[in-house]
């Protein structure tokens, strides 16, 4: 009964664990490295920064309006009247009774009244009207005037609203659109180039973990193979068949057979981990891949034609490199454009205080107005002709690293289609080693228990059979990363 409990609960532990364990294809690693991927969440976020750069090109073909307020105090206001006028102006009743009076004695006027006596008795009269009524309303209306004249200019307000719209501006408005179209369109095959990478970079780490699995279980057959060789030669050693030599031989073996073991199962954790980081998963999540338990890996069925155009029709570094291209071209139509007439329409409205449309008054009062702006350089000592050869020399520059680039891609092309060839070999002679191996592996089993062969040949036979498996592994890994890596060089991954 203890023990039914016991073995149940053990297999509910295993179940549990063999529930929790998460189970990964190559496809689903790939798309949780995609998503996941820290960089390509950058390439995202350029991909909106260009989006939103191109849209804020678009609007300067729009007017746009802008306001500005001011405010500024003066130490000093503007005055229109001197000092001596403001005096002239306020005694100006006064000024004109004493010149009445002054006139009195003016031979002028005495000889006007000697030839008309009767306008003797209204100057008397006239004197007292213009000292005692008139002077004061003249003192006045002058001080009045003095009064109004003041401009109080120390403290100005003033505020502009200003709507400019473009009509020419040498080119530069419609070179700098195109630049961010190019931008936008750059970032996207930088988005795809680093997905290529991703891509290549998961697969790698997923199939070292398929390779590093498929070594463990064989370095625990080949453990297996000298622990039963052991248990053998000691069996033959005490029946005096075989010496201890030769079981000594046999034991260094297993040593090393169980150090390579722990150092497999260590590089196998290692490589689970960083398949983990890369997918976005815990270190320590309990992983297990789809293709760990299949005895021989499945070779894709890649059949894409190999040929260079292939490449230079579909490579993201070349868009990428003639994006820029075109973007460097842009650029020397904008170092020409500063250089050319620019033409504006400009509208303002315009309210400041004090007022001066009225006089001057201490409130707020506006005009508006409409316009043409018109730009001309006209002498820069050369400025602009070297701007335009630097922007030119940058151009043709950029046309070189693309030049450069499809060479590259050329020699790339080629080398990894003979690196295919060669793994497509490598993985055939593998085949046959291992058929080699395992067929020598049984004849130095049979030769042994017959006593016809030497426990030294059959050491040698199994290390032969694990070397020979461990090349399958290999060549079947290098056929799979390789076919990836020609399809990242053609630009189809």
């Amino acid at each position: 009964m203890k023990r039914s409990i016991i073995a149940l609960g053990i297999g509910l532990c295993t179940a549990s664990i063999g529930h929790a364990q998460q189970e990964l294809t190559a496809d689903s690693c790939r798309k949780l490295a995609l998503e996941h991927n820290k960089e390509l969440s950058i390439a995202k976020e350029k991909i909106e920064a260009a989006r939103n750069e191109r849209k804020a090109a678009l609007t300067n073909y729009l007017p746009s309006l802008t306001a500005t307020g001011s405010y500024m105090h003066n130490q000093k206001e503007t005055v229109l009247l001197s000092h001596e006028q403001k005096h002239n102006l306020s005694t100006l009743g006064t000024t004109l009774a004493g010149r009445l009076g002054q006139m009195a004695h003016d031979p002028r006027l005495k000889g006007i009244l000697m030839k008309h006596p009767e306008l003797m008795p209204l100057l008397g009269p006239a004197q007292q009207l213009i000292a005692g009524a008139l002077a004061p309303e003249l003192n006045q209306l002058g001080a009045s005037i003095v009064e109004d004249s003041r401009t109080d200019t120390r403290n100005i307000y003033a505020g502009v609203l200003t709507l400019t719209q473009p009509i020419y501006m040498g080119g530069k408005i419609r070179a700098y659109n195109k630049i961010t179209r190019y931008a936008e369109a750059l970032a996207h095959e930088q988005q795809k180039a680093d997905m290529a990478e991703v891509i290549l970079s998961t697969d790698q780490a997923y199939w070292q973990v398929i390779s590093l699995s498929n070594k463990k279980k064989l370095a625990e057959d080949y453990y297996k193979l000298l622990q039963k060789l052991e248990q053998d030669v000691t069996h033959l050693v005490a029946e005096g068949v075989a010496t201890k030599a030769d079981l000594l031989s046999v034991k260094v073996k297993v040593n090393e057979a169980e150090m390579n073991l722990a150092k497999v199962e260590d590089g196998l954790s290692l490589s689970r981990m960083l398949l983990c980081q890369l997918c976005g998963i815990s270190l320590d999540s309990p992983i297990r891949l789809a293709d760990e338990n299949m005895e021989d890996i499945r070779l894709s069925s890649f059949d894409t034609e190999i040929n260079v155009q292939t490449a230079l029709a579909n490579r993201s570094e070349l868009k990428s490199l003639s994006l820029a291209t075109q973007i460097y071209k842009q650029k020397v139509n904008i170092a020409r454009s500063e250089h050319l007439p620019s033409l504006a329409l400009v509208g303002n409205y315009i309210v400041i205080n004090p007022s001066v449309f009225n006089g001057f008054q201490n409130k707020f009062d506006g005009m508006w107005n409409v316009g043409i702006m018109l730009k001309v350089p006209l002498w820069h000592w050369g400025q602009g002709y070297y701007k335009v050869r630097a922007a030119k020399a940058e151009a043709r520059i950029a046309d070189l690293r693309l030049s450069g680039a499809r060479d590259k891609i050329e020699l790339q092309v080629a080398q990894s289609a003979s690196k295919v060839k060669e793994a497509n070999k490598r993985l055939v002679l593998a085949l046959k080693n291992m058929e080699r191996a395992e067929e020598n592996l049984r004849y130095a089993n049979l030769g042994f228990q017959e006593g016809m062969i030497p426990t030294s040949n059959v050491l040698e036979a199994q290390t032969a059979w694990l070397s020979a498996h461990s090349s399958k592994i290999d060549a079947q890994i290098e056929v799979k990363l390789t076919d990836v890596y020609l399809q990242k060089v053609l630009g189809v991954l």
